[in-house]
């Protein structure tokens, strides 16, 4: 009894978790969405997010940013693709502040700095965790 009593926490916390989609579940952020970086750069590349599937801030809507600029709004299985100006690029998430609900009104703030060659494409993913909370990372293509 004991036991179970003890594991019972651990296995709701894990459940918590965000877990990477298969690449066929993830679906592309729709137009009304995507705020920003969507045409072609000359000389720019390509930043690819994907936002985990799971149940923690499974509801919410999570702002992803380019040098602190709101590029798109992103879902639970979706995926945005960013063209960026090459250089050093400061690739962020934040709080929806289009989102009126309670997830419009916490706090996040994590961001990466993101050096951009011409033609280049890399990959992200937003993950969430119990734990630490929502969390952006590279991911290899």
């Amino acid at each position: 009894m004991r036991l179970t009593l003890a594991v019972l926490p651990l296995l709701a916390l894990a459940g918590c978790s965000s877990f990477q989609a298969h690449p066929d579940k993830v679906t592309p952020v729709p137009e009304e969405r995507l705020l920003a970086y969507q045409q072609p750069v000359e000389s720019g590349g390509e930043l690819v997010v994907n936002r985990d599937l799971g149940m923690l801030g499974g509801g919410c809507y999570v702002a992803v940013l380019v040098d602190r600029r709101v590029a798109a709004r992103i879902g639970v299985g979706e995926q945005v693709r960013l063209q960026v100006p090459s250089g050093t690029r400061v690739l962020g998430i934040g709080v929806d502040k289009q989102d009126d609900t309670l997830c419009g009104m916490g706090r996040l703030n994590r961001e990466l700095a993101v050096p951009v060659t011409p033609g280049q494409r890399q990959h992200f993913r937003i993950v969430s965790e119990a734990k630490s909370g929502f969390d952006i990372r590279p991911l290899a293509p």
